[in-house]
């Protein structure tokens, strides 16, 4: 790790980056069809979705990751949350070593993702709480008093007694943020948090995001999401993932810089990765195209920033 990253203090790591990634890549095993078990038994197949990854998140920063489906998003989110180990390179969460000190990773970070499926659906959002609180090793008068903190950060106290099921969507992703809360952790990691959300609905848990998370509780928020808007409407930097590669890291500002008056992000994203970015609409997400043609200023290619 970085020297200049990280020192020691007693027995605690103090970091100036809450997320480091050094050559971070994973590599998975294809599936053979049955000829080529017979013809070919020994050849193995490999897919690379991260490719030497390299990136640093200060602490309070909000990051986020935007790229087509496959590019290696959620893989790398996976990684950093320990729940699946890389093939090489190195990576740290508040100082600590995803592989060799993954357990102090996971004390450290919270994770929100759109699965309603892990909730329980019959049950009210305060049992359900009360139950992954005890995943935290809460228990009794202390589970409840910190369940009745994260409904209030997340301003559904007065819901809290209501069936799961009865929930809208938006309430449901607030939800997901309050369980992501319940250990108080110091990054939370959200994948695509306002997929499936209409576009109030979407707006609202935005501002709800950035005012509430990020301003009055000051969490390190890595952000995987496919909406442009609410990546250049919530990170203070951005990197675009495509094969398994950044190809490019900085602010809104920096990655649309010498791309004109009225560039946009998805101009950004076109430069760096000579690919469209088709946003059809929010319920059915975005897809992306090979671009046959440049337009002037776009000629780019990986350029760093």
């Amino acid at each position: 790790m970085d020297i200049a990253a990280a020192f020691t203090f007693g027995c605690e790591i103090i970091a100036e980056y809450s997320i480091e990634t050094i050559d971070l890549s994973k590599k998975f095993v294809m599936h053979k069809r049955v000829t080529d078990l017979i013809l070919r038994p020994l050849q193995r197949k490999e897919f690379t979705s991260l490719d030497s990854v390299s990136l640093k998140v200060r602490e309070g920063e909000v990051f986020g990751i935007i790229g087509p489906n496959g590019a290696g998003k959620t893989t790398l989110i996976k990684i950093l949350c320990t729940l699946i180990s890389p093939t090489s390179g190195n990576a740290y969460v508040n100082g600590y070593d995803v592989v060799s000190e993954s357990s102090k990773v996971r004390q450290s970070l919270g994770l929100v993702t759109t699965d309603e499926r892990s909730f329980y659906w019959r049950l009210t959002g305060r049992q359900n709480l009360e139950f992954f609180a005890t995943l935290h090793n809460f228990y009794s008068g202390k589970s409840r008093d910190r369940v009745n903190e994260v409904l209030d950060i997340v301003r559904l106290k007065d819901k809290a007694d209501e069936l799961f099921m009865g929930y809208s969507a938006g309430m449901k992703q607030r939800m997901a943020i309050a369980r992501g809360l319940l250990n108080d952790p110091l990054v939370l990691f959200m994948d695509e948090p306002t997929r499936s959300l209409d576009p109030g609905a979407a707006q609202n848990l935005r501002d709800f995001i950035k005012n509430y998370i990020v301003k009055e509780q000051g969490k390190t928020i890595f952000l995987s999401t496919h909406n442009l808007e609410e990546a250049e409407q919530l990170c203070h930097r951005i990197a675009i993932f495509d094969e398994g590669k950044i190809k490019a890291t900085g602010s809104s500002q920096d990655l649309k810089k010498g791309l004109g008056d009225g560039a946009t992000l998805r101009d950004a994203f076109s430069a760096f990765t000579g690919k469209h970015f088709i946003e059809e609409t929010l319920m059915a997400g975005p897809r992306f195209e090979k671009r046959f043609g440049r337009r002037g200023g776009f000629g780019m290619g990986g350029r760093r920033l």
